[in-house]
Formats: C-alpha cells, structure tokens, sequence
C-alpha cells in the first residue's frame, strides 16, 4: 500500500481526537470543541481545545489526551501502510 494522503492523515487525526473527546464527556455536554489538523512537508501538527462541562476539572487533560491520541493514529495509519 502507499503512503497515507495528507487528507488521509488529517482526517484520522480529526477522528482520533473527536473520538476521545465524547469517550470522555458525554457529547450533550461538551459546550464547544475545536480540532485543528495541519499535515504538511511529514510534520503533523494537533490542537485541540474543548470547554467541557462546568463540573470537569479535567478538560486540559482531555485536550492533552486527544492530541496524543490523534498522533498515535496517525502512527498507526503509517505503521499499517508501511506492512502492506
């Protein structure tokens, strides 16, 4: 298989960390997320911001987690291309 597209890579990042978000809060309760994915010359690049419920003390962490959790996709993605 060849390598990932740059939307590809966007995208599976973007996944990732949405993902996490609503594994964490329940999504009726997010107030507003933000998740930007830039993928350009190999570097990848995730922000993520969320305002989660008033009562989470842990909505930095969640951000920080799904960060992490968009860029290991991303490993993942080309760990997969790179066995077929």
């Amino acid at each position: 298989m060849s390598q990932p597209t740059d939307e590809e890579v966007v995208e599976t990042a973007a996944e990732a960390a949405e993902g996490l978000i609503f594994a964490r809060f329940k999504q009726s309760r997010v107030k507003d997320f933000d998740v930007t994915v830039t993928f350009e010359d190999g570097v990848l690049d995730v922000d993520v911001y969320v305002n989660a419920p008033d009562d989470a003390d842990d909505a930095e962490a969640v951000a920080e987690e799904a960060a992490l959790t968009a860029q290991e996709a991303v490993d993942e993605l080309f760990a997969a291309a790179d066995e077929e």
